[in-house]
Parts: structure tokens; sequence; C-alpha cells
């Protein structure tokens, strides 16, 4: 696993103080559970360890009286992106090929939000980031190749197939390109845009940035400039979505 990169408590956007206070606040709270071995049936079913889930973690951060970073890139050639680069409100996620509830929000509100941009209310951008090791960043550069093939959503979507994360034994390079065959990729190109320094470089840019805005933890979103830290219910992210788009109506 990656050595945690260090960002000064200066350069950390405001909003991102609550973030961090109620992900410390939600790991003692399960800390404590486990030390009384859980208060209840959901108490005892253990989450997925180094996983940011649905629950205390997964909170939206209400922008307060400073406005939050816009970091949508709107470039219409991202090979990560989908929906108008003009469009009204963003979606930026920042997302782990290891991460099982990254996985779990591609199933179950990832749909929505694609409905969102197809219908031209919403641009969302993904930056795939290396959270949990080798496997990640493999992955990560895999599925920006797929995108240069103009097949990164159905690339992400075999990787988190049925809201399960693959095994890291079936994240290395030959099964990635196993799976890009499958897909029906030009696996020759696919090879060679996996191991280039272009897909290297828009990996690591992608890692910094994440990094910059203090994510180590995933999912983590900017909708429509609100933080929202893991996989919350889709509801939550529709309301945003709604609220987002009558703001920019005027």
């Amino acid at each position: 696993m990656p050595s945690t990169p260090t960002t000064s408590s200066a350069r950390r956007p405001a909003w991102l103080v609550p973030v961090l206070v109620a992900l410390v606040a939600a790991v003692l709270v399960a800390v404590s559970l486990v030390a009384r071995g859980g208060d209840s049936e959901a108490g005892a079913a253990a989450e997925p360890e180094g996983s940011t889930g649905e629950g205390p973690v997964a909170e939206v951060v209400e922008p307060e009286q400073e406005a939050l970073p816009d970091m949508a890139r709107r470039d219409p050639a991202d090979p990560m992106a989908v929906g108008p680069a003009d469009a009204p409100v963003s979606l930026v996620v920042y997302s782990d090929f290891q991460c099982p509830f990254c996985a779990m929000w591609s199933e179950q509100t990832q749909p929505t939000m694609l409905e969102s941009a197809e219908a031209g209310d919403l641009r969302i951008e993904w930056r795939d980031i290396n959270v949990f090791g080798q496997a990640s960043l493999t992955s990560a550069r895999a599925a920006y190749a797929a995108g240069l093939q103009d097949r990164y959503v159905e690339y992400h979507d075999a990787l988190f197939e049925g809201g399960e994360k693959r095994p890291a034994g079936e994240l290395d390079e030959e099964s990635l390109i196993e799976l890009a065959a499958e897909l029906g990729l030009d696996t020759e190109r696919f090879t060679a845009d996996l191991r280039s320094e272009e897909t290297a470089a828009a990996v690591a840019a992608n890692q910094d940035e994440a990094a910059s805005l203090g994510v180590y933890s995933t999912p983590a979103f900017l909708l429509g400039g609100t933080p929202i830290l893991g996989a919350q219910p889709t509801d939550v992210f529709v309301k945003t979505l709604d609220d987002a788009l009558a703001e920019a109506q005027g």
C-alpha cells in the first residue's frame, strides 16, 4: 500500500475539516462496536476493512460561507467522463477498483446519475485512484486505457459487475487485458495504452488531485460543489443534484 501523502492543514479546503471529523468519529464508533461485539444484527456483519460505506462515515457536508472548489475539468476529450462538457452540474467521482463500497455505488446509484448525464443535466468525471495498492493502480490504468477507446464506462462496470469488486488477483495486467478482449476492445492498442507514459501520468494526476483535497478514503464525490463522502443512498444524490440544478437555473 502506498505511503499516505502529506498535505498541510493550511492547504486543505475549509469544507474538508467536517468531513475528516465525521470520518474520525465514525471510526471511533466502529471500534467501540467491535469491542462490545456489536449491538444489533446489522452491527454483527463486519464491513470491509479500510472502506467507506453507508452509515455515519457517509456524510453530505453542507457548504457554509466559503465557495467550494469546482474540480470538474470539463474537457470534451476526457476519456473518463460522460455527459455534456457544459452541463449545468458536475459530479466528480473519486473511486478505487478494490473498494467494495465504490462497487456498491456503481451498481445502486451510478445508473440514476447516468440518466441525468444522458439528459444533458449532469457531467460525470471519474478519478480512479490508488488507495489499496498495486492492483488499484494497475486497474486504474486499465480503465483509462479502455477510455481511450471510448469504452471507459463499460470497462469500469465490468470491473464492478454485480456491485462487487474483483479480488486483487484478478486485477493483474494479464487479467485486465483478458477483460478488454472479452469486451471486444483492440487488445494490442489497449496493452500499449495500459503501459504508456501518458496513461501513467493521467492516473498520477488524478491521484495528486485527490490528495490535494485530502481524499484518502473512497468513494468520495463532489456533486454540484457539495462534497459527499461514502456510498450514500441514491436519494441523497438525487436531492443534491436537484438542488444544484435549481441553483444553476437561478
